[in-house]
């Protein structure tokens, strides 16, 4: 008989796995996944750098590189970084990632083993949650409102918690509520983290996505310990295709991620970063950014308009800023995941809430995505959604 590790008892097949099985079928108008709406990506212009690439480097590209990544590619990340987030750091502070979800199961190989304690917020993203899950730790979930943590709340857990070993936060347009922490939010935080010298994965996959309000700065930005992971992709901001993101780290910590990568995959494809690289180049990306934040903004509101006129008013949402994601909360004697294979059967699919609780027992919520719709798949889609609550309302 086949005999497996042990920490194979704590992995179940994913939703996002599931979802991705769901929203290939045609008919189906699908809030669930987080996908990138697709007719936007810049085809033709990915077209011609990769020619370039080949073209001018062609035995470059199809050969090994380093652990790092290509340097002119991490050199304009922290070029962006600075410009974006006003973080203060450089190409020997990045490595290059196939897509943030790998840097998040390093770091969960970096900082977690069995029993050590993991601080999330609550909700959080189901794919870190699942990264996380193969080290076998403990999860505590931190309460969270519509400012983001509740920082009272975490330096409790600190005060009484033994082993915990990192936090893990989405602050901005966070998956999957949308939310966005403040500003005072954030510096109390960082006071909490600098306190009492924790490591902090700070995911940012959607941060170039608001739609309105100012920019706010990054964690990363008030880290003067080094105990920031900022975690970055060009999935939302490009293409998901290439799964292309990066880790922006102290020298230690990297030192840390990098020795993960080499045991993991040795790098990240050479070629689809020199793509990126010469995309960059010839190409203006943040041209193409507002062009696809402009159109999530459009379709946000199209999905707001549609849930404050088809939902009863017993149901609550999030009003999202920027990114991908709203948050639905039912009355509590509804099941958000009995519910979605009602809604299946009208061709209507989000993802049921419980799964983005990493200790779960919350079943009266569900997350809704507007970036991969159109507008009149959006409005039939919250119709149809409207109809199954209203015959589930006692």
């Amino acid at each position: 008989m086949v005999r497996y590790a042990k920490r194979m008892e704590q992995l179940t097949q994913s939703d996002i796995g599931d979802l991705l099985k769901l929203i290939a079928q045609p008919d189906i108008i699908s809030f669930a996944g987080g996908l990138p709406a697709a007719e936007l990506f810049p085809v033709e212009q990915l077209r011609q750098a990769c020619d370039a690439v080949l073209d001018q480097i062609g035995q470059v590209a199809c050969q090994y590189s380093s652990t790092e990544g290509f340097p002119a590619l991490r050199e304009k990340i922290a070029q962006r970084m600075k410009d974006k987030n006003n973080i203060e750091t450089d190409a020997d502070h990045i490595l290059i990632t196939s897509g943030s979800q790998q840097g998040l199961d390093f770091a969960g190989r970096v900082f977690l083993d069995k029993g050590d304690v993991v601080l999330m917020e609550s909700p959080s993203y189901l794919g870190a949650i699942n990264a996380f899950k193969g080290c076998e730790p403990t999860f505590l979930e931190v309460p969270t409102d519509d400012g983001g943590m509740n920082v009272e709340a975490l330096e409790k857990i600190l005060s009484t918690t033994e082993n915990v070993k990192m936090i893990y936060v989405i602050p901005d347009f966070q998956n999957p509520t949308g939310r966005t922490w403040t500003l005072e939010r954030r510096q109390k935080f960082m006071e909490v983290v600098n306190r009492y010298e924790i490591p902090v994965i700070e995911d940012n996959p959607y941060g170039e996505l608001r739609f309105e309000n100012d920019t706010l700065p990054a964690l990363k930005s008030m880290d003067p310990k080094g105990l920031v992971v900022y975690l970055g992709t060009f999935s939302k901001i490009l293409v998901p295709g290439y799964r292309l993101g990066w880790v922006c780290a102290s020298d230690e910590i990297l030192s840390m991620f990098n020795f993960i990568k080499q045991g993991a995959d040795l790098q990240t494809p050479t070629v689809t970063q020199l793509e990126v690289n010469q995309f960059m180049e010839m190409f203006d990306l943040d041209e193409h950014v507002d062009v696809i934040r402009e159109t999530y903004r459009h379709r946000r509101d199209v999905m707001m308009e549609a849930m404050e006129t088809y939902f009863p008013k017993e149901v609550k949402f999030t009003h999202p800023d920027g990114g991908l994601f709203t948050w639905v909360e039912l009355p509590d004697y509804i099941n958000s995941r009995d519910m979605a294979v009602q809604c299946l059967e009208k061709k209507v699919a989000y993802v049921p809430g419980d799964s983005f609780f990493p200790n779960g027992g919350k079943y009266n919520c569900f997350r809704m995505n507007y970036s991969g719709m159109p507008d009149d798949k959006i409005v039939a889609g919250i119709q149809a959604i409207a109809e199954v609550i209203r015959a589930n309302l006692k």
